[in-house]
Parts: C-alpha cells; sequence; structure tokens
C-alpha cells in the first residue's frame, strides 16, 4: 500500500512537470510575434536584423527626407545624428508626425529600407519616446528641451 501511494506522487509530479513545460513552451510560440524589439539606426545598420524580423525603429525624422509619394505612400529617412536609415510607410501619418521630430516604427528591414506598418510620433511641444531618448543619450548628442 505505501509503495502504491509513493509510485502515485511520482506519476503526478511527472504529469505536473511535463504539463508545465509544455504551457512554458506553448506560451513562449504565441508570444514570439508580440514581442518588438527596439533598435536605434546606429544598431540597424551595425547590426542588420534578420529577414523578416519584425522589430521597431526610432530616431529623428531627417529634415529634408520627408517625399510625399502617390496616396498614402510616404518615404523618410530616420536618424539618431551618427546613422541614417530610410523608410517607407503606406498610411495615414500621424497628425504630430513632421521633419526633426522624434518617431518611432514598427515593421521589417528589406534590402536597407525600413518598411514600416505602423508609425507613432510625439504628443507634445516636450515629448520623445523614452527609447529614442536613450538612443540619443547614448549617442552622446541629446539635447533636452528648454520648456
Amino acid at each position: 500500500m505505501k509503495n502504491l501511494k509513493k509510485q502515485r506522487r511520482i506519476q503526478i509530479i511527472a504529469v505536473a512537470a511535463v504539463a508545465l513545460t509544455l504551457s512554458t513552451a506553448l506560451i513562449g510560440y504565441a508570444m514570439k510575434d508580440g514581442i518588438n524589439l527596439f533598435r536605434s539606426p546606429t544598431q540597424v545598420v551595425e547590426e542588420p536584423p534578420r529577414m523578416g524580423e519584425v522589430f521597431r525603429i526610432g530616431g529623428l525624422v531627417l529634415e529634408g527626407s520627408l517625399i510625399r509619394g502617390e496616396g498614402t505612400a510616404v518615404t523618410f529617412a530616420v536618424t539618431d545624428t551618427n546613422a541614417t536609415v530610410p523608410v517607407s510607410y503606406t498610411g495615414v501619418l500621424p497628425d504630430l508626425f513632421e521633419e526633426n521630430q522624434g518617431m518611432i516604427g514598427t515593421g521589417t528591414l528589406q534590402d536597407g529600407v525600413f518598411i514600416a506598418s505602423e508609425i507613432l510620433a510625439k504628443h507634445d511641444e516636450s515629448y520623445m519616446p523614452k527609447e529614442v531618448v536613450d538612443a540619443l543619450k547614448e549617442q552622446g548628442v541629446y539635447q533636452p528641451s528648454s520648456e
């Protein structure tokens, strides 16, 4: 009788361990597309992401680079003042999107051009996304607003 209880306990622990491992693997698989790593233009140029990897890029919209194409197609360049990456986007840009302003885009890199699926812009006069500020500080070129 004692041996049977011990064997049953071992079976329960083994089944629980398998269930825990399986659920952890399923959660990891489900989240793999939901995790978007942030990269600055310098990081993208120095270590290009793998083909088809979805990531976020952020920096300042390079002055003079904003070109509006037909319909909602837009091209521009994003920079951290150390490196510049061309961006292509089809869609409606945020109202506050303009040159020399902070932005973050989500998308993939194809043939050296960032193909954005989403563009986010600053929301007031002094705001800049934390990731962009950190990247600019790392480059030694961040200048906080005078407000």
